[in-house]
């Protein structure tokens, strides 16, 4: 109960700086595997990508006291990893995002596509 908690929240922090095609993938049948969840989204420039994930520290922390593990990629904003333990969000500028397909490279998972819903 508590990951789909995390994985709302999670949501929500990158809604609210408008990342785009946001997707969860739920790896949680795969052996081996070093985390259950992946969230992937992608933003339009280091300024947002940035953004995106700054907000889903702050609403993790602000509603549930989570702090992530792990990050990885700050300096450059090309690929923010933000690691929860048994969920990792993954932040990238678009063209980024394609090249490594972490879509297509798990799509053993189950895949999930995030209706944006901006206005």
């Amino acid at each position: 109960m508590k990951e789909k908690k995390i994985i709302d929240l999670i949501v929500k922090g990158i809604k609210e700086k408008k990342g785009k095609e946001i997707v969860t993938i739920n790896l949680s049948s795969i052996q081996n595997i070093i985390s259950d969840y992946f969230i992937v989204c992608h933003g339009d420039s280091n300024t947002q990508v940035e953004a995106i994930t700054d907000e889903v520290e702050r609403t993790l922390y602000e509603n549930l006291k989570e702090k992530p593990l792990h990050k990885e990629g700050k300096a450059n904003a090309i690929w923010i990893l933000l690691d929860y333990g048994n969920i990792i969000v993954h932040v990238f500028q678009k063209d980024t995002r394609f090249f490594y397909n972490l879509e297509g490279l798990w799509a053993d998972g189950v895949i999930n596509k995030i209706e944006e819903n901006y206005n």
